[in-house]
């Protein structure tokens, strides 16, 4: 059959599978899944679909498909079953803020967020279960607490996690709702002529290498998702350029996708070409130098800087801003000390 041609082909491994009753009526796939899988939430279901993981008759549906007579349903992972319980681990986390409904936590870089293929341990969840070892009220398997929106494993900075079901609705509601206020700071190849700009283009995963993202044509590929990036120039370097960007909305890899798509990859960036030397001098000095600054900031350049909501109980205005993770801050001085030399 098809799909199971094509579950060959791609080495996926199927979790769940159902055949839809003669007497169903429409019904939402996410909705489908949730009533006949109790041990899965339909947020993870949603990010199943969002990640092509979920399948009707042979071929990935996104998560408000409807469910009709006799489809074929099947969530597929690339990975085989894995126990997904989150163990408590003493992993060190730099808590800015904390009280009874969330907590806000700075992320050192290189800390997986979720556990997932290739890392089912040493993630932010196992050290929050550490964290939390002592308090009965916090159980980090309870996919109704916990983290509220995730950044990149090789991303420094500002973390949003709910302690309680009430608080985890009200936030996820507040980012649902594009109404927080989040920036990030990133070193991007090239030089900009203008002083800011937005980027529109929805996002979705490569077909060519599934673990990236690409800027796709909505009617070509229905699975992708509206994305927008508001970006303005900091400083500027000779071949480099400091920018703030701020999330209109909060896509996987938007940040790294968006700035790819203009031209400008972000510094370091391996997944998206930013490891290449994009712009610059034809000499040994320089491809020594910018060998250089990977060494000193060994992943891409970017740090999630500010964080804004709105308490989910006391209703205050919370802001957050963290400093530049040390490899960060090392970088932009580098780069400050060239341009003086260059000029």
């Amino acid at each position: 059959m098809l799909e199971e041609q094509l579950i060959e082909s791609n080495e996926l491994f199927e979790r769940y599978r159902s055949e839809v009753d003669k007497g169903q009526t429409p019904i939402r796939v996410d909705k489908y899944l949730a009533q006949h899988m109790p041990s899965t939430s339909r947020n993870r279901i949603q990010i199943a679909a969002d990640a092509g993981n979920v399948w009707a008759n042979g071929k990935p549906v996104a998560s408000n498909y409807k469910v009709k007579p006799l489809d074929v349903i099947q969530v597929l992972l690339s990975h085989a079953p894995h126990d997904l319980t989150i163990q408590a681990e003493e992993i060190p986390i730099n808590v800015v803020y904390e009280d009874e409904e969330l907590m806000v936590i700075n992320k050192q870089a290189g800390l997986v967020v979720h556990p997932g293929h290739g890392n089912w341990n040493g993630t932010l969840l196992n050290a929050l279960a550490y964290y939390f070892r002592n308090d009965s009220k916090f159980d980090i398997n309870n996919p109704d607490i916990g983290l509220v929106h995730r950044i990149d494993k090789d991303t420094s900075g500002l973390l949003l996690i709910a302690k309680t079901p009430e608080a985890k609705a009200n936030l996820a509601h507040q980012f649902f709702e594009h109404t927080t206020q989040r920036s990030y700071n990133a070193l991007v190849w090239g030089t900009f002529q203008e002083e800011s700009g937005t980027i529109e283009g929805a996002l979705g995963r490569d077909n060519r290498d599934r673990t990236i993202y690409r800027v796709w044509d909505i009617e070509e590929n229905p699975l992708a998702k509206e994305a927008i990036t508001h970006w303005k120039v900091l400083e500027r370097f000779p071949y480099v350029s400091l920018v703030e960007c701020k999330l209109e909305t909060g896509r996987t890899h938007q940040i790294r996708v968006h700035m790819k798509h203009i031209g400008h990859p972000l510094f370091g960036d391996e997944k998206y070409g930013g490891t290449e030397i994009l712009k610059g001098l034809p000499t040994q000095k320089y491809k020594q130098y910018i060998n250089n600054c990977f060494q000193i900031c060994p992943r891409q350049a970017l740090h999630a800087k500010t964080l804004g909501f709105v308490h989910p109980k006391t209703k205050e205005n919370m802001y957050f801003d963290s400093p530049w993770a040390d490899d960060f801050a090392a970088l932009i001085d580098k780069w400050r000390t060239y341009t003086q030399n260059y000029r």
